[in-house]
């Protein structure tokens, strides 16, 4: 069904064709208005025709591409009646992920609270949903949509809202545009935005909801990511996934850690996030990110789920590419209840070990001279 978004998207939001050739310039100009110019951007940037348009047929698919990658491996825990709030949802992405990747929810009527300060986009994103339903052969959508067309902003943190608390609450790539103007070096302020963050999710959430937050996997997004963790665990919301522990994070982005007296870690090199192949995304959407000169290898990202935590002793999980090491090794970092780990083996071992598994540990008692991470052989 992947392989059918891109015609999906063209036949709902078709362009004029004297304005088609201008579609992959536009979407060079909104991708540099998202990574270098983003003091000019705006924070109503899907209110403009040119712009929303570059996102739906762009940045929308592969934003869908890599969620339908990670949901389904995600504990959701959803029943009939639930109610789900998607705060800065966009064209309801998070929504028609959920709807591709897993099919056995269609069957299960759920509400969704989908809030944006775009209405042009929650609009567009009803009509693809609608779109993509009509498409699978669904004739009786069991899904209540709930458009809400409301500003989502963490530094004013209000009284929850006059809807029902739900059982999964998400951000989908929602809080980098708001802590990302803070400099990387103002780690209290982006300790304080993780905090209000963790406010405005929990305002929304039932006793004993899920959250849910995914964020692009740079090393600002997972060092709050690792401060939005500790702020909700503080709120009685446990991490499930990809934590395998409730421990402290080692990653936190604060100063370099001791670890038994032996090496520092310089957490400011390292953080926690995931890199999952785009060979296999839609030729279509691949065609136009070269027409764009926006070709993509990978698509890298930083999450965190809260939830009935399913700590196993024992249990690590990759963090990193592979790398060489001396005497024909190769390594892979890794987390585990007992901090960061450098786990090691043989080439294809190491490779097979892919970015975001679980691996069992094997300490060896020696330390990392240059990462001061426990060494595990796998």
């Amino acid at each position: 069904m992947l392989e059918l978004i891109p015609s999906l998207i063209e036949k709902t939001f078709p362009i004029p064709g004297r304005f088609k050739g201008k579609l992959p310039s536009d979407i060079a100009e909104l991708s540099r208005l998202l990574t270098n110019n983003r003091g000019s951007r705006g924070l109503s940037y899907l209110t403009r025709p040119n712009f929303l348009s570059a996102y739906l047929h762009y940045f929308m698919p592969w934003n869908l591409y890599r969620l339908c990658l990670l949901l389904p491996t995600l504990n959701l825990n959803l029943k009939a009646g639930n109610s789900i709030t998607d705060l800065g949802c966009g064209p309801l992405t998070l929504t028609s992920a959920l709807w591709l990747s897993r099919p056995e929810l269609r069957d299960v009527p759920l509400e969704f609270n989908c809030v944006d300060r775009s209405g042009p986009a929650l609009e567009a994103g009803k009509k693809f949903f609608d779109a993509l339903c009509e498409n699978s052969g669904c004739k009786n959508v069991l899904w209540k949509i709930n458009l809400i067309k409301e500003d989502v902003d963490i530094r004013q943190v209000k009284s929850a809202k006059k809807r029902k608390p739900a059982v999964l609450v998400c951000a989908v790539n929602m809080f980098n545009e708001i802590y990302e103007n803070l400099s990387h070096n103002n780690t209290e302020g982006l300790r304080l935005m993780a905090k209000n963050a963790a406010r405005t999710m929990c305002n929304e959430a039932a006793e004993n909801a899920s959250i849910l937050t995914v964020e692009p996997g740079v090393p600002q997004s997972g060092k709050f990511i690792s401060f939005l963790r500790d702020a909700l665990m503080e709120s009685g919301h446990l991490p499930s996934s990809p934590c395998t522990h409730v421990n402290a994070c080692p990653l936190s982005g604060g100063a370099p850690k001791m670890i038994k007296g032996r090496n520092w870690i310089d957490t400011k090199k390292r953080w926690c996030h995931f890199a999952l192949e785009a060979a296999n995304a839609p030729k279509e959407l691949r065609r136009l990110s070269a027409a764009a000169k926006l070709p993509k290898e990978r698509l890298v990202f930083s999450f965190l789920l809260t939830g009935s935590p399913t700590t196993k002793k024992g249990e690590a999980r990759v963090i990193s590419d592979a790398f060489p090491l001396p005497y024909d090794r190769f390594g892979r970092y890794g987390c585990c209840e007992r901090g960061l780990i450098l786990i090691t083996g043989e080439k294809d071992r190491i490779e097979n070990a892919v970015s975001g598994s679980i691996v069992q540990l094997a300490a060896t008692g020696q330390y990392d001279k240059k990462s001061g991470a426990m060494i595990s052989a796998l």
